[in-house]
């Protein structure tokens, strides 16, 4: 009777990393540490599970938000003394594999997109368009700096500057992290690992950003047993939040959202999907 109240559970709990990160809209999937905080918690409240598993599908977005989710899952994994493992679909790039590097171990599939460690800041400059539009761009600030890289002016070649500046430096804590989590696996010296590139599954593997092939259901049962539990968790919405959220999307969309949408769509497409 003893035994069976200490038994470890062969239950293994799925958060779902899909998405590009950061803010949501109408026309965007956002992946946020608002949005996935109470999930994380939840999959980590079962101390008799031996692990969490991280299902990724993400081509990266908010840096930001990118690092406060790996440092929510790290924590609590370190708190329940818990193993962690990441299993990617699609694509794990840019933040999606930052997300990836919150695992102790990560796995791919062959067809994966692994990678594209670097920092990128898309934009659109509409400055011609004005012009043809005959309309007059008025900008008044209290500061000099206050309409930094405004998409309505041509741009400012200290603008660029201070902006690979930023950039710079949140590629380096992007390198510390993946450094920190794959610490001696990463098998290539090779610089092209951390200048943005991406590969494929097994190159991913040779290169030590992955630790093999395979999907979640074999990896798992190999691990823990073929009566192994695979259980996603989702955090459940209550009748104002989707009653709320039926509301949102009958909304009119307006031409901030459908960029917005472009934007996602972009970030897909860089990896050819």
């Amino acid at each position: 009777m003893i035994k069976s109240i200490f038994k470890k559970s062969n239950e293994i709990p799925v958060i779902k990393l899909t998405g590009v990160i950061g803010q949501a809209g109408m026309l965007r999937s956002g992946l946020t540490m608002s949005s996935i905080d109470k999930i994380i918690e939840k999959a980590f409240s079962n101390k008799k599970s031996p692990a969490v598993s991280l299902l990724i599908n993400s081509p990266g977005g908010s840096p930001t938000q990118s690092s406060l989710i790996a440092k929510k899952i790290r924590f609590l994994a370190r708190k329940n003394k818990t193993k962690v493992y990441a299993f990617v679909e699609d694509v794990a790039a840019s933040g999606g594999y930052w997300l990836a590097c919150a695992a102790d171990e990560i796995y791919v599939d062959e067809n994966s997109i692994v990678g594209s460690i670097g920092v990128i800041s898309p934009s659109f400059g509409f400055v011609e368009m004005i012009k043809k539009l005959g309309i007059e761009r008025r900008v008044f600030t209290s500061g000099k700096s206050k309409s930094f890289l405004d998409p309505f002016q041509t741009v400012k070649s200290n603008d660029i500057k201070r902006l690979k500046n930023i950039q710079e430096k949140i590629h380096n804590n992007f390198i510390n992290h993946v450094k920190k989590s794959r610490g001696k696996k990463i098998k290539s010296k090779d610089k092209d690992i951390y200048n943005g590139h991406f590969w494929i599954g097994d190159d991913s593997v040779k290169l030590g950003l992955a630790d093999g092939l395979g999907d979640i259901e074999s990896i798992l049962k190999n691990k823990y047993g073929e009566k192994v539990k695979i259980k996603i968790i989702d955090q459940k919405k209550s009748f104002i939040q989707k009653r709320f959220s039926s509301l949102i999307n009958s909304k009119t969309i307006n031409y901030s959202e459908i960029i917005e949408a472009f934007e996602e769509k972009a970030y897909w497409s860089r990896f050819g999907l």
